[in-house]
């Protein structure tokens, strides 16, 4: 005869077990999925953002000038370089190519962004940088080009 340990516990029944079960269900849903909702949604923002600057170029470089004014670099060279990151950052998120490289140097914009211009708005630049962990701690996920590229590619 098996004692059964002290520590276990018959599955409970009734609302507690249908309670249980129910608070249990999100687990199931595959990180994969995650990983896709997360490089999506921090894609569009800095899509959307890189829009805007191209959209009124003379605006932006003013905004450079004067609103952004970061230390040690002219807004003439600041400006393309962050719509460069922007542009190339939220595309490779976005396929899932070069995903994690992409994610440090989109958490790079972001840091720049907290620091120097908005830092007010750290809530916002928590969130974006939470995705773009995800991204560079686990990677693109199996809806990726990065997991085509590994499968193609490994040996």
């Amino acid at each position: 005869m098996t004692a059964i340990p002290e520590y276990a516990s018959p599955a409970p029944t009734g609302l507690v077990g249908l309670y249980r079960r129910l608070i249990k269900l999100p687990e199931r849903v595959p990180f994969s999925i995650i990983q896709l909702a997360a490089r999506v949604a921090v894609a569009h923002v800095f899509w959307q953002s890189a829009q805007s600057k191209l959209a009124s170029w003379p605006v932006t470089l003013q905004l450079f000038a004067s609103e952004y004014n970061l230390p040690f670099i002219d807004p003439s060279i600041a400006a393309p370089l962050a719509t460069t990151a922007e542009i190339t950052g939220s595309v490779l998120i976005f396929f899932g190519l070069f995903s994690r490289l992409a994610a440090l140097m989109l958490l790079g914009v972001v840091s720049v962004i907290q620091i120097f211009v908005y830092p007010e708005n750290w809530a916002e630049h928590l969130l974006w940088a939470s995705l773009l962990l995800i991204v560079l701690t686990r990677g693109a996920g199996v809806f990726s080009l990065d997991r085509l590229a590994d499968r193609v590619l490994r040996p």
